[in-house]
Protein backbone atom coordinates (compact mmCIF):
# COMPACT_ATOMS: atom_id res chain seq x y z
CA UNK A 1 0.00 0.00 0.00
CA UNK A 2 2.91 2.28 0.99
CA UNK A 3 4.44 1.77 -2.16
CA UNK A 4 1.37 2.20 -4.49
CA UNK A 5 0.80 6.10 -2.22
CA UNK A 6 4.40 6.86 -3.35
CA UNK A 7 4.12 5.51 -7.03
CA UNK A 8 1.17 7.90 -7.15
CA UNK A 9 1.83 10.61 -5.20
CA UNK A 10 1.52 12.98 -7.48
CA UNK A 11 -1.85 12.37 -8.56
CA UNK A 12 -2.94 11.64 -5.35
CA UNK A 13 -1.67 15.41 -4.21
CA UNK A 14 -3.57 17.03 -6.95
CA UNK A 15 -6.44 15.20 -5.94
CA UNK A 16 -6.27 16.38 -2.59
CA UNK A 17 -5.54 20.33 -3.08
CA UNK A 18 -8.01 19.94 -5.82
CA UNK A 19 -10.83 18.72 -3.70
CA UNK A 20 -9.61 21.35 -0.79
CA UNK A 21 -9.93 24.09 -2.92
CA UNK A 22 -13.56 22.91 -4.36
CA UNK A 23 -15.19 22.58 -1.29
CA UNK A 24 -13.83 25.13 0.59
CA UNK A 25 -15.01 27.45 -2.98
CA UNK A 26 -18.77 25.65 -2.09
CA UNK A 27 -19.03 25.87 1.24
CA UNK A 28 -18.02 30.16 1.23
CA UNK A 29 -20.26 30.94 -1.59
CA UNK A 30 -23.31 29.12 0.66
CA UNK A 31 -21.84 31.13 3.77
CA UNK A 32 -21.66 34.59 1.09
CA UNK A 33 -25.24 33.85 0.17
CA UNK A 34 -26.66 34.30 3.77
CA UNK A 35 -24.33 37.26 4.36
CA UNK A 36 -25.86 39.11 1.36
CA UNK A 37 -29.37 38.68 2.51
CA UNK A 38 -30.29 36.51 0.12
CA UNK A 39 -32.95 33.48 -0.06
CA UNK A 40 -31.98 29.79 0.83
CA UNK A 41 -33.05 29.18 -2.69
CA UNK A 42 -30.31 30.98 -4.52
CA UNK A 43 -27.50 28.84 -2.66
CA UNK A 44 -29.27 25.61 -4.07
CA UNK A 45 -29.47 27.60 -7.35
CA UNK A 46 -25.65 27.87 -7.30
CA UNK A 47 -25.36 24.15 -6.85
CA UNK A 48 -27.45 23.42 -9.51
CA UNK A 49 -25.40 25.54 -11.57
CA UNK A 50 -22.41 24.07 -11.04
CA UNK A 51 -24.49 20.46 -11.67
CA UNK A 52 -25.29 21.16 -14.52
CA UNK A 53 -21.64 22.76 -15.46
CA UNK A 54 -20.05 18.97 -14.68
CA UNK A 55 -22.69 17.33 -16.78
CA UNK A 56 -21.71 19.76 -19.73
CA UNK A 57 -18.07 19.04 -19.01
CA UNK A 58 -18.39 15.15 -18.77
CA UNK A 59 -18.65 15.62 -22.98
CA UNK A 60 -16.72 18.74 -23.20
CA UNK A 61 -13.95 17.19 -20.86
CA UNK A 62 -13.75 13.64 -23.28
CA UNK A 63 -13.37 15.94 -26.24
CA UNK A 64 -10.87 18.09 -25.09
CA UNK A 65 -8.76 15.37 -23.04
CA UNK A 66 -8.76 13.70 -26.61
CA UNK A 67 -7.27 16.24 -28.57
CA UNK A 68 -4.59 17.69 -26.40
CA UNK A 69 -4.23 14.67 -24.17
CA UNK A 70 -4.29 14.17 -20.30
CA UNK A 71 -1.43 17.27 -18.58
CA UNK A 72 -2.52 20.01 -21.06
CA UNK A 73 -6.25 19.55 -20.48
CA UNK A 74 -5.94 19.61 -16.70
CA UNK A 75 -3.28 22.58 -16.49
CA UNK A 76 -6.06 24.88 -18.87
CA UNK A 77 -8.55 23.81 -16.82
CA UNK A 78 -7.08 24.93 -14.11
CA UNK A 79 -6.29 28.47 -15.16
CA UNK A 80 -9.92 28.28 -16.06
CA UNK A 81 -10.80 27.54 -12.15
CA UNK A 82 -8.39 30.17 -10.99
CA UNK A 83 -9.53 32.75 -13.23
CA UNK A 84 -13.57 32.24 -12.43
CA UNK A 85 -12.50 31.89 -8.53
CA UNK A 86 -10.72 35.52 -8.74
CA UNK A 87 -13.84 36.92 -10.36
CA UNK A 88 -16.00 36.34 -7.98
CA UNK A 89 -13.91 39.09 -6.06
CA UNK A 90 -14.88 42.03 -8.55
CA UNK A 91 -18.94 41.52 -7.80
CA UNK A 92 -21.47 39.67 -6.19
CA UNK A 93 -24.07 40.16 -9.02
CA UNK A 94 -25.96 36.54 -8.69
CA UNK A 95 -26.30 36.17 -11.80
CA UNK A 96 -22.93 36.30 -12.83
CA UNK A 97 -22.38 33.68 -9.97
CA UNK A 98 -24.38 31.39 -11.47
CA UNK A 99 -22.24 31.58 -14.58
CA UNK A 100 -19.05 31.33 -13.17
CA UNK A 101 -20.51 28.43 -11.16
CA UNK A 102 -21.37 25.96 -14.20
CA UNK A 103 -18.13 27.51 -16.26
CA UNK A 104 -15.78 25.96 -13.28
CA UNK A 105 -18.23 23.05 -13.05
CA UNK A 106 -17.09 22.34 -16.44
CA UNK A 107 -13.52 22.61 -15.86
CA UNK A 108 -13.43 20.88 -12.13
CA UNK A 109 -15.28 17.74 -14.12
CA UNK A 110 -12.56 17.64 -16.67
CA UNK A 111 -10.06 17.72 -14.15
CA UNK A 112 -11.81 15.07 -12.28
CA UNK A 113 -11.97 12.78 -15.67
CA UNK A 114 -7.96 13.84 -16.03
CA UNK A 115 -7.10 12.07 -12.59
CA UNK A 116 -9.32 8.98 -12.39
CA UNK A 117 -8.84 8.39 -16.15
CA UNK A 118 -4.97 8.51 -15.88
CA UNK A 119 -4.85 6.55 -12.44
CA UNK A 120 -7.29 3.32 -13.87
CA UNK A 121 -5.12 3.43 -17.03
CA UNK A 122 -1.42 3.17 -15.00
CA UNK A 123 -2.39 0.80 -12.24
CA UNK A 124 -2.26 -3.11 -13.09
CA UNK A 125 -5.30 -4.88 -13.00
CA UNK A 126 -4.48 -6.63 -9.87
CA UNK A 127 -3.65 -3.25 -8.17
CA UNK A 128 -6.49 -1.34 -9.56
CA UNK A 129 -8.96 -1.25 -6.62
CA UNK A 130 -6.38 -0.62 -3.79
CA UNK A 131 -4.68 2.51 -5.90
CA UNK A 132 -8.34 3.89 -6.69
CA UNK A 133 -9.41 3.32 -2.88
CA UNK A 134 -6.24 5.41 -1.91
CA UNK A 135 -7.48 7.85 -4.07
CA UNK A 136 -10.88 8.21 -2.32
CA UNK A 137 -8.96 8.69 0.67
CA UNK A 138 -6.99 11.67 -0.96
CA UNK A 139 -10.58 12.76 -2.21
CA UNK A 140 -12.16 12.40 1.37
CA UNK A 141 -8.86 14.13 3.21
CA UNK A 142 -9.28 17.14 0.83
CA UNK A 143 -12.91 17.33 1.33
CA UNK A 144 -12.51 17.61 5.02
CA UNK A 145 -9.56 20.10 5.39
CA UNK A 146 -11.57 22.56 2.43
CA UNK A 147 -14.21 22.58 4.94
CA UNK A 148 -11.73 23.14 8.59
CA UNK A 149 -9.80 26.05 6.13
CA UNK A 150 -12.77 28.18 7.01
CA UNK A 151 -11.42 28.56 10.15
CA UNK A 152 -8.83 30.49 8.69
CA UNK A 153 -10.34 33.80 7.80
CA UNK A 154 -13.49 34.49 10.12
CA UNK A 155 -14.95 37.37 7.93
CA UNK A 156 -15.39 35.71 4.52
CA UNK A 157 -13.14 37.93 3.39
CA UNK A 158 -10.66 37.82 -0.02
CA UNK A 159 -8.55 35.80 1.78
CA UNK A 160 -10.64 32.99 1.23
CA UNK A 161 -10.59 33.14 -2.35
CA UNK A 162 -7.13 33.72 -2.70
CA UNK A 163 -6.76 30.38 -0.22
CA UNK A 164 -9.09 28.50 -2.67
CA UNK A 165 -7.16 29.64 -6.29
CA UNK A 166 -3.44 29.03 -4.01
CA UNK A 167 -5.12 25.39 -3.63
CA UNK A 168 -5.84 24.67 -7.92
CA UNK A 169 -3.04 26.51 -8.73
CA UNK A 170 -0.60 24.15 -6.30
CA UNK A 171 -2.98 21.30 -7.57
CA UNK A 172 -1.24 21.50 -11.36
CA UNK A 173 2.01 21.17 -9.97
CA UNK A 174 2.65 17.70 -9.50
CA UNK A 175 0.71 16.90 -12.73
CA UNK A 176 3.08 18.85 -14.71
CA UNK A 177 5.52 17.35 -13.10
CA UNK A 178 4.88 13.86 -12.81
CA UNK A 179 6.96 11.37 -14.44
CA UNK A 180 4.12 8.39 -14.67
CA UNK A 181 3.01 8.19 -18.45
CA UNK A 182 -0.02 9.69 -19.67
CA UNK A 183 -2.85 6.81 -20.97
CA UNK A 184 -3.65 7.47 -24.72
CA UNK A 185 -7.05 9.11 -25.41
CA UNK A 186 -10.14 6.53 -26.69
CA UNK A 187 -13.64 7.04 -27.41
CA UNK A 188 -16.18 7.07 -25.51
CA UNK A 189 -18.85 4.08 -25.19
CA UNK A 190 -22.68 4.94 -26.55
CA UNK A 191 -25.23 4.56 -23.76
CA UNK A 192 -28.69 3.47 -24.31
CA UNK A 193 -30.32 4.52 -21.07
CA UNK A 194 -33.78 2.63 -21.61
CA UNK A 195 -31.54 -0.43 -21.52
CA UNK A 196 -30.77 0.35 -18.14
CA UNK A 197 -34.17 1.77 -17.07
CA UNK A 198 -35.51 -1.66 -17.51
CA UNK A 199 -33.01 -3.76 -15.52
CA UNK A 200 -31.95 -1.42 -13.23
CA UNK A 201 -34.52 0.98 -12.32
CA UNK A 202 -34.02 0.65 -8.68
CA UNK A 203 -30.71 1.22 -8.96
CA UNK A 204 -30.95 4.28 -11.00
CA UNK A 205 -33.94 6.21 -8.62
CA UNK A 206 -31.12 4.94 -5.27
CA UNK A 207 -28.72 7.15 -7.53
CA UNK A 208 -30.82 9.77 -8.19
CA UNK A 209 -32.05 10.13 -4.77
CA UNK A 210 -28.47 10.11 -3.06
CA UNK A 211 -27.34 12.87 -5.95
CA UNK A 212 -30.60 15.17 -4.43
CA UNK A 213 -29.05 14.56 -0.67
CA UNK A 214 -25.74 15.17 -1.34
CA UNK A 215 -26.02 18.43 -3.81
CA UNK A 216 -28.50 20.07 -1.01
CA UNK A 217 -26.33 18.45 1.77
CA UNK A 218 -23.14 20.96 0.06
CA UNK A 219 -25.27 23.44 -0.98
CA UNK A 220 -27.29 24.09 1.83
CA UNK A 221 -25.91 22.46 4.87
CA UNK A 222 -23.60 24.74 5.98
CA UNK A 223 -26.67 27.61 5.16
CA UNK A 224 -28.39 25.87 8.07
CA UNK A 225 -25.69 25.79 10.40
CA UNK A 226 -25.06 29.07 10.47
CA UNK A 227 -29.08 29.86 10.78
CA UNK A 228 -28.66 27.83 14.06
CA UNK A 229 -25.92 30.62 15.27
CA UNK A 230 -23.15 28.90 14.21
CA UNK A 231 -19.68 31.15 13.76
CA UNK A 232 -17.74 30.17 10.32
CA UNK A 233 -15.52 27.79 12.06
CA UNK A 234 -18.10 26.21 13.55
CA UNK A 235 -20.01 25.96 10.32
CA UNK A 236 -16.68 24.34 8.56
CA UNK A 237 -16.12 21.68 11.52
CA UNK A 238 -20.13 21.19 11.20
CA UNK A 239 -19.37 20.05 7.41
CA UNK A 240 -15.72 18.40 8.03
CA UNK A 241 -17.48 16.13 10.48
CA UNK A 242 -20.24 15.14 8.52
CA UNK A 243 -18.23 14.40 5.61
CA UNK A 244 -15.45 12.45 7.62
CA UNK A 245 -18.34 10.38 8.89
CA UNK A 246 -19.08 9.41 5.63
CA UNK A 247 -15.25 7.92 5.30
CA UNK A 248 -15.67 5.55 7.71
CA UNK A 249 -18.93 4.58 6.51
CA UNK A 250 -17.28 2.81 3.84
CA UNK A 251 -15.31 0.33 5.89
CA UNK A 252 -18.36 -1.26 7.30
CA UNK A 253 -20.79 -0.72 4.33
CA UNK A 254 -18.12 -2.87 2.65
CA UNK A 255 -18.79 -5.66 5.19
CA UNK A 256 -22.36 -5.56 5.01
CA UNK A 257 -22.50 -5.06 1.33
CA UNK A 258 -20.73 -8.29 0.68
CA UNK A 259 -23.17 -10.45 3.28
CA UNK A 260 -26.64 -8.74 2.89
CA UNK A 261 -28.97 -8.53 -0.06
CA UNK A 262 -28.29 -4.90 -1.05
CA UNK A 263 -31.78 -3.66 -1.97
CA UNK A 264 -32.52 -4.62 2.10
CA UNK A 265 -29.26 -2.57 2.85
CA UNK A 266 -30.76 0.54 0.61
CA UNK A 267 -34.01 0.32 2.29
CA UNK A 268 -32.75 -0.06 5.95
CA UNK A 269 -29.92 2.89 5.48
CA UNK A 270 -32.97 5.02 4.09
CA UNK A 271 -35.18 4.31 6.78
CA UNK A 272 -32.45 4.89 9.84
CA UNK A 273 -31.55 8.12 7.32
CA UNK A 274 -35.08 9.29 7.51
CA UNK A 275 -35.30 8.89 11.51
CA UNK A 276 -31.96 10.45 11.78
CA UNK A 277 -32.87 13.82 9.76
CA UNK A 278 -35.63 14.16 12.23
CA UNK A 279 -34.57 16.29 15.06
CA UNK A 280 -32.63 18.68 13.09
CA UNK A 281 -36.12 19.31 11.28
CA UNK A 282 -37.81 19.17 14.72
CA UNK A 283 -35.43 21.46 17.00
CA UNK A 284 -33.96 24.64 16.12
CA UNK A 285 -31.36 26.63 18.33
CA UNK A 286 -29.38 23.09 19.43
CA UNK A 287 -26.14 23.09 20.90
CA UNK A 288 -23.46 22.71 19.18
CA UNK A 289 -22.33 19.26 20.23
CA UNK A 290 -25.73 17.90 19.89
CA UNK A 291 -25.90 19.44 16.07
CA UNK A 292 -22.22 17.81 15.52
CA UNK A 293 -23.64 14.52 16.67
CA UNK A 294 -26.71 14.50 14.69
CA UNK A 295 -24.60 15.49 11.57
CA UNK A 296 -22.29 12.83 12.20
CA UNK A 297 -25.18 10.19 12.68
CA UNK A 298 -26.38 11.66 8.99
CA UNK A 299 -23.08 11.74 7.20
CA UNK A 300 -22.48 8.34 8.37
CA UNK A 301 -25.47 6.93 6.71
CA UNK A 302 -25.97 9.41 3.36
CA UNK A 303 -22.89 8.40 1.92
CA UNK A 304 -23.91 4.92 1.94
CA UNK A 305 -26.66 5.49 -0.68
CA UNK A 306 -24.57 5.72 -3.76
CA UNK A 307 -21.83 2.76 -3.26
CA UNK A 308 -24.93 0.41 -2.56
CA UNK A 309 -27.07 1.36 -5.70
CA UNK A 310 -24.06 0.92 -7.58
CA UNK A 311 -23.23 -1.98 -6.80
CA UNK A 312 -27.41 -3.28 -7.06
CA UNK A 313 -26.55 -1.93 -10.30
CA UNK A 314 -23.82 -4.18 -11.76
CA UNK A 315 -25.12 -6.79 -9.94
CA UNK A 316 -27.33 -7.04 -12.97
CA UNK A 317 -26.00 -5.81 -16.12
CA UNK A 318 -24.03 -7.97 -18.25
CA UNK A 319 -19.90 -7.36 -18.17
CA UNK A 320 -19.87 -5.63 -21.56
CA UNK A 321 -22.68 -3.15 -20.58
CA UNK A 322 -21.09 -1.74 -17.17
CA UNK A 323 -18.81 1.28 -19.09
CA UNK A 324 -21.67 2.34 -20.39
CA UNK A 325 -23.86 1.76 -17.09
CA UNK A 326 -21.08 4.01 -15.14
CA UNK A 327 -21.94 7.01 -17.39
CA UNK A 328 -25.33 6.75 -17.02
CA UNK A 329 -25.67 6.34 -12.86
CA UNK A 330 -23.31 9.42 -12.97
CA UNK A 331 -25.77 11.19 -15.23
CA UNK A 332 -28.57 10.08 -12.72
CA UNK A 333 -26.17 11.43 -9.92
CA UNK A 334 -25.75 14.82 -11.62
CA UNK A 335 -29.52 15.44 -12.20
CA UNK A 336 -30.65 14.53 -8.61
CA UNK A 337 -27.37 17.29 -7.62
CA UNK A 338 -29.12 19.95 -9.67
CA UNK A 339 -32.69 18.61 -8.76
CA UNK A 340 -32.10 18.39 -5.03
CA UNK A 341 -30.74 21.95 -4.02
CA UNK A 342 -33.26 23.97 -6.21
CA UNK A 343 -36.27 22.01 -4.03
CA UNK A 344 -34.35 21.97 -0.86
CA UNK A 345 -33.45 25.77 -1.16
CA UNK A 346 -37.06 26.33 -2.17
CA UNK A 347 -38.42 24.83 1.20
CA UNK A 348 -36.01 26.44 3.26
CA UNK A 349 -36.99 30.00 2.00
CA UNK A 350 -40.53 29.57 2.32
CA UNK A 351 -40.51 26.83 5.47
CA UNK A 352 -37.14 27.74 7.44
CA UNK A 353 -33.85 26.50 7.80
CA UNK A 354 -34.73 23.17 9.22
CA UNK A 355 -37.22 21.79 6.28
CA UNK A 356 -33.92 20.89 4.49
CA UNK A 357 -33.68 18.21 7.12
CA UNK A 358 -37.35 17.63 6.18
CA UNK A 359 -36.46 17.40 2.48
CA UNK A 360 -33.35 14.99 3.29
CA UNK A 361 -35.87 12.62 5.45
CA UNK A 362 -39.34 12.54 2.69
CA UNK A 363 -36.11 11.54 0.17
CA UNK A 364 -35.44 8.81 2.65
CA UNK A 365 -38.73 8.22 3.61
CA UNK A 366 -39.46 8.01 -0.59
CA UNK A 367 -36.16 5.35 -1.02
CA UNK A 368 -38.01 3.44 0.75
CA UNK A 369 -41.37 3.06 -0.44
CA UNK A 370 -39.76 2.86 -4.07
CA UNK A 371 -36.70 0.21 -3.53
CA UNK A 372 -38.04 -3.44 -2.49
CA UNK A 373 -36.78 -6.96 -2.32
CA UNK A 374 -39.74 -8.13 -4.21
CA UNK A 375 -38.94 -6.16 -6.66
CA UNK A 376 -35.42 -7.95 -7.62
CA UNK A 377 -36.46 -10.58 -9.88
CA UNK A 378 -33.14 -12.34 -10.69
CA UNK A 379 -33.82 -11.96 -14.39
CA UNK A 380 -30.75 -10.07 -14.70
CA UNK A 381 -28.48 -11.02 -12.05
CA UNK A 382 -25.16 -12.20 -13.01
CA UNK A 383 -23.40 -14.71 -10.94
CA UNK A 384 -19.94 -13.58 -11.21
CA UNK A 385 -20.31 -10.04 -10.25
CA UNK A 386 -17.99 -7.92 -8.49
CA UNK A 387 -18.90 -5.66 -5.44
CA UNK A 388 -17.97 -2.21 -7.10
CA UNK A 389 -18.18 -0.72 -3.79
CA UNK A 390 -16.73 3.36 -3.66
CA UNK A 391 -17.33 6.07 -1.91
CA UNK A 392 -20.14 8.83 -3.05
CA UNK A 393 -19.05 11.23 -5.40
CA UNK A 394 -18.89 15.18 -4.72
CA UNK A 395 -20.20 16.61 -7.53
CA UNK A 396 -19.76 13.65 -10.02
CA UNK A 397 -16.91 12.38 -8.92
CA UNK A 398 -16.02 8.64 -8.39
CA UNK A 399 -13.99 5.76 -9.45
CA UNK A 400 -16.74 4.55 -11.89
CA UNK A 401 -15.58 7.56 -14.03
CA UNK A 402 -12.82 6.34 -15.00
CA UNK A 403 -14.51 3.20 -17.07
CA UNK A 404 -16.39 6.10 -19.07
CA UNK A 405 -13.45 8.23 -19.88
CA UNK A 406 -10.99 5.23 -20.57
CA UNK A 407 -13.59 2.56 -22.42
CA UNK A 408 -10.27 0.32 -23.65
CA UNK A 409 -9.85 0.01 -20.02
CA UNK A 410 -13.55 -1.89 -20.30
CA UNK A 411 -11.63 -4.98 -21.54
CA UNK A 412 -11.94 -8.84 -19.96
CA UNK A 413 -9.17 -7.70 -17.25
CA UNK A 414 -11.28 -4.26 -15.79
CA UNK A 415 -14.25 -6.45 -16.15
CA UNK A 416 -13.57 -8.98 -14.00
CA UNK A 417 -11.52 -6.64 -11.28
CA UNK A 418 -12.94 -3.54 -11.70
CA UNK A 419 -12.09 -0.39 -9.17
CA UNK A 420 -12.53 -1.53 -5.51
CA UNK A 421 -14.38 -4.92 -6.15
CA UNK A 422 -13.94 -7.35 -3.11
CA UNK A 423 -15.87 -10.65 -3.83
CA UNK A 424 -18.58 -11.61 -5.52
CA UNK A 425 -22.37 -10.57 -3.29
CA UNK A 426 -24.93 -12.49 -2.59
CA UNK A 427 -28.03 -13.07 -4.17
CA UNK A 428 -30.29 -10.87 -4.61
Amino acid sequence: MLGLTRAFAALYLSSLLMQLGSNLLMTYLALRVVANGLDEFWGGALMAANALGMVIGWKAGQILIGRVGHIRAYVACGGVICAGVLVHAFSDALSLWLVLRALVGVAWMCQLMVLESWLNHSARSDQRGSVLGIYMVAVYVGMILGQLALSLDGDLGIHTLLGIVIAFALSQVPMALTRIPHPESTQPQSIDPRLFLRKVPQSLFTVLVSGMLNGSFFALASIYASRQGLGIAQVGQFMALTIAAGLLAQLPLGWLSDRLPRVSLIRATALLLALACLPLGFYQGLSFPVLLLCGVLIGFLQFCLYPLGVALANDNIEPELRVSLAGLLLVAFGIGAGLGPLLAGALMEHFGSGSLYYFFAACSGLLVLAVSQKRVTGEYLQADAPLHHQATPVGLACATLAAVVEPALGSEDQQTETPLSVVDPPEG
